[in-house]
């Protein structure tokens, strides 16, 4: 079972950092084969909209942009399980996320369908009130269906509940990892 981690905050000892952590943990009950992505780290552009503002993305199913994009494409293409975590800004997901998930959804909903059927769990993390976290969770929910990726988890840390739930993400590993080896990375 392969298990991808896409977590998009630049602070590695926050909030974000701590519930990446705590999914990592409960993964590693049933399965080593996990790969931790830093999109802060990654070089992936904002979509161009070329041509009529669809572009090749839409005939092809291949962006034209020279970046990490395809890499981390292809890297979820052979995950069983899809985890994403990211802090919450005006309750939304980070901007380097939305950037990447924009050029993604552009490729897979018109052409490739390659993450049709795939799990993902869902973390948001805000910080102060917390407040935006269920309607970030809500938005990148929303995004993934167009792709046909299945949520099976929404899972909102903020500062008010982190006490009990960074030990349940956890748990959610373990079960997300469960549910995978179970049945391989489908609904």
């Amino acid at each position: 079972m392969k298990t991808i981690i896409l977590w998009s905050s630049p602070n590695e000892h926050g909030l974000t950092a701590e519930a990446k952590n705590s999914i990592i943990t409960g993964l590693k009950h049933k399965s080593n084969d996990i790969k931790v992505v830093p999109l802060n780290q990654m070089n992936i552009k904002n979509c161009f909209a070329c041509g009529d503002g669809w572009g090749k993305c839409r005939e092809q199913g291949a962006c034209i942009i020279k970046d990490d994009f395809q890499q981390l494409y292809d890297d979820m293409i052979i995950s069983e399980g899809i985890v994403i975590i990211t802090p919450v800004y005006w309750h939304d997901m980070s901007e380097n996320l939305k950037c990447f998930l924009d050029r993604l959804r552009r490729c897979e909903t018109a052409h490739n369908r390659m993450l049709n059927g795939k799990i993902c769990m869902l973390v948001a993390c805000a910080g102060g009130t917390g407040l935006g976290a269920i309607q970030c969770l809500s938005h990148m929910e929303d995004i993934l269906s167009h792709m046909q990726i299945k949520t099976v988890e929404r899972l909102p840390v903020i500062q008010f509940n982190k006490s009990y739930m960074l030990p349940a993400l956890i748990k959610a590993g373990e079960t997300f990892a469960d549910y995978l080896v179970t049945n391989g990375g489908q609904l």
